[in-house]
């Protein structure tokens, strides 16, 4: 059944591989564009890494923030700082008293840049040389601190932490807030600031990572029968979401309803997903279930699928285990082909691209699939958008995390 308070999304906000902001963004996943460069780095040769390549920001944070701002923030509270305002404004910078407004920004890792560098310093310089704003820094609230602070939400200040599922789980807990009473606006997303040569090693040696470094941009695969790893991504997606009452009182311009919330874990494994896909089929089944949504309205999923070899197939087996076998009206996208992965960033720009798809009928592509698995048992928008039905539709937007963290969230018409 559904809540009796509607939650909607009125402000859309994103610094990303793709674009520097929502519409370039989406005009270049609905294009078919790779986020995916080399690294400006010699990390291969100078550290032995054996990736060289990953999904970087196309819009640098100082070509965007002013100086004094860059010194304060990590690169994590910089992208969230930059998401948040353009969804601020995309929504009409609501007039909402502080105490009503909330925030819940996200990173699966946090400060991790000013962590290491810290570090760097202490070693190489002593500790006379190491930054007084470090702690402030590194911290993995930082980024919705400066968010906080920026808009003066004094509802609660909120950054829940589960890996790759962290920025979903932020959208889930903002309606939550609303849903509850403790605020009739909030800020909400995800960051996630990791191209650094330490992180990147360690993903390499879990052997998560594509190594196709002759071809970065076709290395993000998903459903493909050569896929052999993700590519690591940096950004941040926000959205401003509203109860629809208030919304309406101030004629706001919604995009869609956040109708569900589905949250659940795994119990099973510290990387890998339980294989039956138990806890992925609980959380969109919870989603669905508080949404009032049946699986058959469903129309559109946009799936975690980052484009490993074990995870897509469980993923792609729960979502059919949810919908039925009669989902072959499902247009499922794969947008972390075009993205890579932004982990805490990644389930919340992937809501941004599932709002988006909602609210202008077009499902986006995942491209770099040559091949789809024969064990794919979903209906895979490739290369080219898919338009999809008028009406009132619904759809899903799955995220996961290490750790079991499965959030499903369940996106409908305005």
């Amino acid at each position: 059944m559904s809540h009796p308070i509607d939650v909607v999304v009125t402000g859309l906000g994103a610094t990303t591989p793709l674009g520097g902001d929502v519409p370039s963004t989406w005009a270049a996943a609905l294009a078919g564009e790779s986020g995916a460069r080399p690294f400006e780095h010699d990390w291969s040769t100078e550290y032995g890494i054996p990736v060289e390549f990953a999904a970087t920001l196309k819009v640098k944070p100082e070509d965007v923030l002013p100086r004094p701002e860059l010194k304060k923030m990590d690169p994590s509270a910089q992208y969230a700082i930059i998401a948040a305002r353009e969804a601020w404004a995309d929504a009409g910078s609501p007039d909402v008293d502080g105490t009503r407004l909330g925030a819940v920004v996200s990173s699966g890792i946090g400060g991790i840049w000013t962590t290491l560098d810290g570090w760097d310093t202490l070693r190489e310089k002593g500790a006379r040389r190491v930054l007084p704003m470090t702690v402030p820094m590194l911290m993995p609230n930082s980024p919705v601190a400066y968010v906080s602070l920026e808009f003066g939400a004094k509802a609660g200040a909120h950054a829940l932490v589960s890996a790759c599922a962290s920025g979903a789980e932020a959208i889930g807990y903002g309606v939550d807030m609303i849903r509850a009473g403790r605020a009739d606006v909030v800020i909400a997303g995800g960051t996630e600031a990791t191209i650094h040569p330490m992180p990147i090693a360690a993903f390499a040696a879990s052997r998560t990572l594509s190594l196709r470094n002759d071809d970065p941009q076709g290395a993000s695969r998903p459903y493909d029968v050569d896929r052999d790893g993700f590519v690591i991504g940096e950004g941040a997606g926000v959205v401003v979401l509203e109860s629809a009452a208030h919304a309406a009182a101030r004629g706001a311009r919604v995009y869609g309803r956040i109708a569900g919330v589905g949250l659940s874990a795994d119990g099973y494994h510290i990387t890998s997903p339980e294989p039956s896909g138990d806890g992925q089929i609980r959380a969109m089944n919870m989603a669905l279930g508080e949404s009032g949504v049946s699986a058959r309205e469903v129309v559109h999923v946009n799936a975690h699928a980052t484009s490993t070899v074990v995870g897509d197939l469980i993923e792609a087996r729960s979502i059919r285990g949810v919908l039925g076998d009669d989902s072959d009206h499902v247009a499922l996208s794969a947008t972390k082909s075009m993205t890579g992965h932004l982990l805490g960033g990644a389930g919340a720009l992937e809501t941004i691209f599932t709002v988006l798809a909602v609210h202008e009928r077009q499902a986006p592509p995942t491209i770099n699939v040559a091949t789809p698995d024969p064990e794919l048992v979903l209906d895979l928008v490739r290369d080219k958008p898919r338009e999809l039905p008028t009406g009132d539709i619904a759809a899903l937007n799955n995220s996961f995390g290490f750790g079991g963290h499965n959030v499903a969230l369940v996106v409908t018409s305005a």
